[in-house]
């Protein structure tokens, strides 16, 4: 691992199934404010998303609720009782813990909840939480997470085989070893790509489209339940 890519952030390091939790509660603060702190089986459902996640992962209410527990131990999350729900719900305190622009803490979720990724990737992935005026923006809160005052909360690593963009990788745990430094490819020309076939059946965009709307109503399904659970137990 090269000398710059090692976490010296002062950070506490996270699993993965700690960045899946933290990641699924500032995606959700940050996307639908309204439904924001989680209920458990909100979080459990925001975890498990099959879109806007890298890995897919399974998390069962005691995976999350052990990653709970050590979030809250590093100071990173609470639970509260709000006045108007029974039900407990789970927030982050990662605005306690540092103190980032909008768009730099929509960065650093993406990186959570997709892995290594590119300033290109990163500008269209971070949209859907933050207004992004460009590569520019997010390269410059690439930069911001660089140069962040005790120490970088991410890294850049080399480019691999035929990229010609570097990928960035969060710092608040272990990263793999370093991929050998490649030079960018030479712009050649290749054929055109066949038209594509309407008949042919959805597009990737399209599939993550419904996946993403699917996940919206799992989301919905479990909160209104809830809210039933809550009304029944009145009478």
């Amino acid at each position: 691992m090269d000398e710059d890519m090692t976490p010296n952030n002062g950070q506490p390091p996270l699993s993965l199934h700690e960045k899946r939790v933290l990641g699924s509660l500032i995606e959700k603060e940050m996307t639908t404010p309204d439904y924001y702190p989680l209920t458990l089986n909100a979080l459990v459902n925001a975890c498990n998303q099959r879109s806007n996640r890298n890995p897919v992962l399974e998390m069962d209410h005691d995976a999350v609720n052990t990653a709970l527990e050590s979030l809250r131990a590093k100071k990173l999350g609470m639970m509260f009782h709000g006045a108007d729900s029974r039900v407990p719900r789970h927030k982050h305190t990662l605005d306690t813990f540092l103190t980032l622009e909008p768009l730099e803490k929509a960065v650093l979720c993406e990186l959570w909840l997709r892995g290594h990724q590119t300033a290109g990737e990163l500008r269209a992935r971070c949209e859907r939480m933050t207004p992004v005026s460009g590569l520019e923006a997010v390269e410059a809160a690439l930069q911001g997470l660089l140069d962040y005052p005790g120490g970088p909360l991410v890294a850049k690593l080399p480019r691999r085989p035929g990229q010609k963009e570097q990928r960035h990788a969060d710092l608040f745990g272990e990263l793999p070893e370093a991929e050998p430094e490649v030079p960018a490819p030479a712009s050649v020309s290749t054929p055109a790509a066949p038209a594509a076939n309407p008949a042919s059946g959805p597009s990737a965009g399209e599939i993550e489209t419904l996946r993403r709307e699917v996940d919206d109503l799992k989301t919905d399904l479990a909160r209104l339940r809830e809210e039933f659970d809550q009304f029944r137990a009145q009478f």
